[in-house]
Parts: C-alpha cells; sequence; structure tokens
C-alpha cells in the first residue's frame, strides 16, 4: 500500500493547472470514465511520486514521458520510479509525448486493451 505525502499535494495540484499538451490530449480521452467505465485521476500523489494518470480500479499508471527523460540518468530514475511503482502492485505504462499528439488512437487503444485484460482477470 502506498502513503499519501501530504507535502506532495501543492505540486500536484500546480501540475494539474499546467498539463503538457500531451498530457492534455490524453486527458480528453480518459476523463469521465470513457474507457469501460474505469476513472482516471490526472497528476496523483502516489508514495514518493506524482504519476500523470492513474486508475484506481485496475491499478494503472500511465506515463508521458517528455523531452526530460532524453536527458542523461532519465532512464535509470524512471526505472527506479518504475520499479518502486510495481512493488506496490501497480502496472505501469508509457508513452513518449510525441506519440501521445500524432498517434493518439493508437495510445488510446493500447490503454484500452490493458484496462480490458485488468478487468477481465480482477474483476470487481
Amino acid at each position: 500500500m502506498l502513503y499519501y505525502r501530504t507535502d506532495l499535494k501543492q505540486k500536484a495540484r500546480h501540475l494539474r493547472k499546467d498539463l503538457t499538451d500531451s498530457e492534455r490530449v490524453l486527458w480528453s480521452r480518459v476523463r469521465g470514465r470513457q474507457i469501460l467505465g474505469v476513472q482516471f485521476y490526472r497528476q496523483k500523489p502516489l508514495g514518493d511520486y506524482i504519476v500523470d494518470f492513474y486508475s484506481p480500479k485496475t491499478r494503472l499508471v500511465v506515463e508521458i514521458d517528455g523531452s526530460q527523460h532524453k536527458e542523461k540518468n532519465a532512464a535509470e530514475k524512471d526505472r527506479v520510479r518504475d520499479e518502486y511503482l510495481r512493488k506496490a502492485g501497480l502496472r505501469v505504462i508509457r508513452f513518449d509525448s510525441r506519440e501521445v499528439l500524432e498517434q493518439t488512437e493508437a495510445v488510446t487503444d493500447v490503454i484500452y486493451r490493458v484496462i480490458a485484460a485488468s478487468l477481465e482477470e480482477h474483476p470487481r
């Protein structure tokens, strides 16, 4: 179980107000339970991190990797972060921000398939 860090609340709130273009596009596709009735939260604090999108019902984290993920050491930081979330029982999928903007339907379809498989495995 992940604890809630109250010190991340303000930062998450700021990030929600300042979404990137790719986050805005994906949010328009997942908000309001549009994918199989599953609710998503954006810029959600989970333990030591703030994730881009989170679905508690399916325990799915969706991350969008922008240009900062191409910087030195970014891959290692992402690996550590993903491992932390996976150890907490979450599934993490990542998309490049350009992919979200240029192949929105394909990205949405991947998320749909992951959710459908999760709901089949663990109906609630």
